[in-house]
């Protein structure tokens, strides 16, 4: 299965690029995971405009296969052991390609939304699209320690 986080946007901060690099070297060893940065779009004259010219953009990259995971504050919450058994669940349904998509600062577009196999929700609270990006690679390295039982979480 190759995973793919999508994100709307650069990282602009430092840290929180040192920390995703450390997650995304260690997640190699479990999966094949790609990182992709879409440039963000010009911004329309209301939230709704913008978050439509990012699922125009989206939506032509998608294949009729994806399986689309939108990262969103209201999506499904999951404790890691729980996401962990998502994600092998995954495996075993033989999904080729999970993409969570990480939308920009209006969240994503009803097309989107209606679009989308999956929303998952890291917290109740909210979050900057560029700390989900971090907290995402961090929790996916979990959950494939957690599938393997190796030390690393605690429980």
């Amino acid at each position: 299965m190759k995973i793919s986080v999508w994100c709307i946007g650069k990282t602009d901060e430092k840290y929180l690029k040192d920390g995703m690099a450390i997650y995304l070297k260690r997640l190699k060893h479990y999966a094949r995971v790609e990182w992709i940065e879409y440039k963000d779009v010009k911004p329309g004259s209301t939230p709704e405009e913008t978050t439509h010219r990012e699922a125009d953009m989206i939506l032509t990259q998608l294949k009729s296969d994806d399986f689309l995971i939108l990262m969103d504050e209201r999506g499904h919450s999951y404790t890691s052991v729980e996401f962990s058994a998502f994600i092998e669940k995954l495996q075993l349904q033989a999904v080729k390609h999970v993409i969570f998509l990480i939308g920009g600062a209006y969240g994503h577009h009803a097309q989107i939304r209606a679009r989308a196999n999956h929303a998952i929700s890291l917290s109740m609270m909210t979050f900057s699209h560029q700390m989900v990006r971090l907290f995402l690679t961090e929790q996916l390295y979990r959950a494939f320690t957690i599938l393997r039982n190796e030390k690393y979480h605690n429980e």
